[in-house]
């Protein structure tokens, strides 16, 4: 994808503030200085997360915590990080933690793996005690209606810095949903219940904003882009798939100009994701437009602008989602199961996320889209062999969000050769015991496919936007 850069995405910015109370130091006056230093490291550490860090300080009573907490929230973070050196009264961090409007993870990271005992004096141990607090503030925070969440080791503990870079990483998909700017053109695939959305319920429980498209937006500039543009993208195409016997050179100009068209649309109302589908009629514009946008949107997804079909609103996040954790995350359903070899063979027709497929996608020329009007060129291909995660949005009765998550492994086999995306996933048990559990979790048909085992990150986001997490793995 070298011809087709990915969009850079916006830098998670995290707020760190550490403290101690301020007693301690006139009665040890070594400590502080050792808790600088201690804090000083974590800053170091916490800016090789690839995030920016807002760094407010050391905090030692109440009213420096308060005037943290100012700083915090003008900072507009996506996650503060409170750093316990020592003991500290709740009072001192719950104001950051109401007033920053992000969510707040604390860490207690002493400075070695133990404590040398038969030397240490008070003050050497008091810079060991950040776990003394710890329940303190989990009390706190749940009587003041703060989620709580926190993790615990030493300073160059790396257990404890993968939790931590865990939830900076949830903090960047949470940031991305809340400011994100999702497309929604056409309308529903004509019966789909379960996959109407209520858009007012993504806000409610993602945030961010649906811009409601119509394909003619999508026409007009289509209308504009000249034929050298077409010659260039049609180039990025061949470069980017190998090409079979039965693609039309006509077809494939005209996905070459929709792509274009579909960069300019994706630019100027600037979208970060998009789901699409039309009908048409009897080969009219409209029709050609939807059957021309199978190559623009399996690029733009390799770019990180995830496109859906099927009006797939809610699997177009989940898309971006997996995207932004760095597992891809393809279109998918179900399509087969083969009892036989104990595989679930799921894909989709449509657009797909390129850069997690085994090999040089292929586009194929299909005369007819099963389901769908209109003709012209698919991608084939099937996902990286080795763990993947099956991960969709679920909209409950009640109008809460869930994420419905299930890990397996693509492996080799049997493959359709039908311009559809496809892939045989073991999932450890039965593929009907899994695809009966699947069902029974209330996710919609379509879900994303990514690389990459993302269970836990997945539950971290979920846990950050308040939205149900479940997990699906039968035995």
């Amino acid at each position: 994808m070298s011809t087709y850069p990915r969009v850079t995405p916006r830098r998670t910015k995290v707020g760190l503030v550490a403290g101690g109370l301020g007693a301690y130091w006139p009665q040890f006056p070594d400590l502080l200085p050792q808790l600088r230093r201690s804090s000083a490291r974590v800053a170091e550490r916490m800016r090789e997360l690839d995030c920016e860090v807002v760094d407010v300080g050391f905090i030692s009573d109440a009213q420096e915590g308060a005037a943290a907490a100012e700083r915090l929230r003008e900072a507009g973070c996506d996650l503060i990080v409170g750093f316990l050196t020592t003991y500290m009264t709740a009072t001192m961090l719950v104001p950051v933690a109401q007033r920053s409007g992000a969510p707040v993870l604390l860490i207690n990271l002493q400075p070695t793996e133990s404590m040398e005992h038969a030397t240490f004096d008070t003050g050497q141990w008091l810079a060991y005690c950040g776990a003394c607090p710890l329940p303190e503030m989990a009390n706190a925070f749940m009587r003041c209606g703060i989620p709580f969440r926190s993790v615990s080791g030493y300073l160059e503990d790396e257990r404890a810095w993968q939790k931590i870079s865990r939830w900076v990483r949830a903090a960047g998909v949470r940031a991305a949903l809340r400011h994100g700017r999702h497309g929604l053109m056409g309308h529903l695939y004509p019966g789909m219940l379960d996959v109407a959305t209520d858009l007012t319920l993504v806000s409610a429980n993602l945030g961010g904003h649906v811009e409601v498209l119509e394909f003619d937006d999508l026409r007009v500039r289509v209308e504009k882009v000249t034929d050298a543009e077409v010659e260039e993208r049609t180039r990025v195409a061949r470069d980017v798939f190998e090409l079979a016997d039965s693609v039309n050179e006509e077809d494939l100009s005209w996905a070459a100009r929709v792509s274009v068209g579909l960069d300019r649309l994706v630019a100027d109302f600037e979208l970060d994701s998009l789901a699409y589908y039309h009908r048409g009629l009897d080969g009219e514009i409209h029709e050609r437009l939807g059957a021309g946008m199978i190559l623009g949107a399996s690029l733009l997804t390799a770019r990180g602008v995830p496109a859906a079909g099927e009006y797939e609103l809610r699997t177009s996040l989940a898309m971006l989602i997996m995207d932004r954790l760095g597992g891809g995350g393809s279109f998918t359903e179900l399509q087969a199961l083969d009892f036989a070899r104990g595989h679930v063979e799921m894909g989709h027709d449509g657009p797909a996320h390129l850069a997690i497929s085994s090999r040089r996608p292929l586009l194929r020329g299909l005369g007819v889209y099963h389901g769908k009007r209109g003709w012209g060129v698919s991608v084939e291909f099937d996902v990286t062999q080795g763990p993947v995660t099956a991960f969709g949005l679920r909209q409950a009765r009640d109008g809460r969000f869930g994420f419905v998550v299930s890990e397996g492994e693509v492996v080799s086999g049997p493959l359709l050769q039908i311009g559809n995306t496809t892939s045989r996933v073991d999932f450890g048990c039965d593929p009907g015991e899994w695809t009966d559990a699947w069902s029974a979790s209330g996710i919609s048909h379509h879900w994303a496919l990514g690389t990459g085992h993302r269970a836990a990150d997945l539950r971290a986001v979920a846990d950050l936007l308040d939205v149900d997490f479940v997990p699906v793995q039968p035995a």
